[in-house]
């Protein structure tokens, strides 16, 4: 008897396949999500996504906007499909030069070395995306420099 139920739920299946639900829209970039995103995707950027870098992440956020940390783990979420599915880093940065006066773009880029730097290895892809998200950001050579020199001085 239990298996002719089955045969007919198999059936039912087959016949009526159950649709996936479709994905919730992704919020409009701005200058918080644009943020969560360069670091998401500086933290992503050796294909390795690592708990210290996912942690620098959240605290950046929580002390940037002043959250509390289950607020910056649920902005941070979002910021991860965002960095997903949304435009390049030009676009995000460029969000970020719009809204955001340089001395807090130059602070950005610094805690963008403190997640590349989060699990205590330099790696060449990470510190290219980086140079792109600093250039795209709009920083001098000069800033760039010293917040490379200030993020590996600490290892």
């Amino acid at each position: 008897m239990l298996s002719n139920w089955v045969n007919k739920k198999t059936m039912l299946e087959r016949l009526f396949p159950r649709r996936a639900p479709s994905p919730k829209p992704l919020p409009q970039p701005n200058p918080q999500l644009a943020l969560g995103a360069l670091l998401v995707r500086v933290a992503l950027a050796n294909r390795q996504y690592l708990a210290t870098e996912v942690a620098q992440i959240d605290r950046i956020l929580s002390a940037t906007f002043n959250l509390k940390p289950l607020d910056a783990a649920k902005l941070r979420a979002v910021c991860e499909a965002l960095e997903r599915h949304a435009p390049g880093t030009t676009e995000f940065a460029q969000i970020l030069r719009d809204e955001v006066d340089y001395a807090d773009r130059k602070a950005l880029g610094d805690a963008m070395w403190a997640v590349a730097m989060a699990d205590g290895r330099r790696d060449d892809r990470e510190e290219t995306q980086l140079l792109a998200i600093e250039t795209a950001l709009g920083l001098t050579d000069a800033d760039i420099a010293q917040a490379r020199e200030k993020a590996l001085g600490n290892l």
